[in-house]
């Protein structure tokens, strides 16, 4: 049995009347080798109703408030969400899969890498995020991704892990669909993808290179053939091509 801490001191309502006297309840967090496995909190509302405005004469009452408990609040988000363990989808909701064009229940089992353009896009992502989610907590950027049609599109990501030690052991994401605002408007190829993602966040050719482990003068020779294929004059130009500018 895990070791089990009650955490106290939550703030109480302004009106406790309005309450249960078992409304508000201690959250119970569950530990087993220092990792939190269950988060327990559980709100009841008084079933009995009183008049919505005191001294009405009408005995007009107010509607109990709607249960909302956090299973809901995933699969309803208006982001992409998934629950991870070891690059595995565990669990992910609605938006997700409207986002990519699956049934979300058919992404539940699968691996992060029927969401990437290429194999090597995903070995290659998948190697940058321990280093960088160890040392700040949480990994993030923008990059290209592919539907279940196979479409194109650039997607914001962000994600966290429950153990920085072993960031791919379990982890909680979220993917952002911006290509409203950034479309794919041409072929490129994964490393062109790759250098794409990190030229729109402003990274020079040396801070390219290093997070993609190849030379400043191989990350120039690409934005060159970016330049190209985007119709751009200048190294600048490009970028705001490749915001959809």
């Amino acid at each position: 049995m895990p070791r089990t801490r009650a955490l106290r001191g939550l703030r109480q309502p302004a009106n406790a009347a309005d309450y249960a006297p078992h409304a508000i309840s201690e959250l119970t967090v569950a530990r087993k080798w220092g990792t939190i496995r269950e988060i327990t909190y559980l709100p009841a509302y008084r079933a009995a109703t009183r008049s919505s405005h005191a001294g009405d004469p009408t005995g007009s009452v107010s509607p109990p408030m709607p249960t909302f408990d956090y299973q809901t609040a995933f699969h309803i988000a208006p982001v992409g969400l998934v629950i991870s363990r070891q690059r595995i989808i565990e669990d992910c909701n609605r938006q997700l899969g409207k986002i990519f064009g699956y049934a979300h229940e058919t992404l539940i089992g699968q691996s992060f890498q029927v969401l990437y353009p290429s194999p090597k896009e995903f070995e290659r992502i998948g190697e940058r995020i321990p280093p960088i989610m160890s040392t700040q907590g949480v990994y993030s950027d923008e990059r290209i991704m592919r539907r279940a049609n196979g479409e194109l599109f650039w997607c914001h990501v962000t994600g966290r892990s429950l153990d920085v030690k072993d960031p791919h052991a379990a982890g909680l994401w979220t993917f952002e669909d911006i290509s409203a605002t950034r479309r794919v408007a041409v072929a490129l190829t994964a490393r062109e993808r790759e250098i794409a993602a990190q030229l729109v966040q402003g990274k020079t050719s040396k801070q390219i290179g290093k997070i993609l482990e190849i030379s400043p003068r191989t990350v120039d020779i690409y934005r060159a053939r970016l330049m190209q294929k985007y119709g751009a004059g200048t190294a600048t130009e490009l970028v705001q091509r490749l915001l959809g500018n």
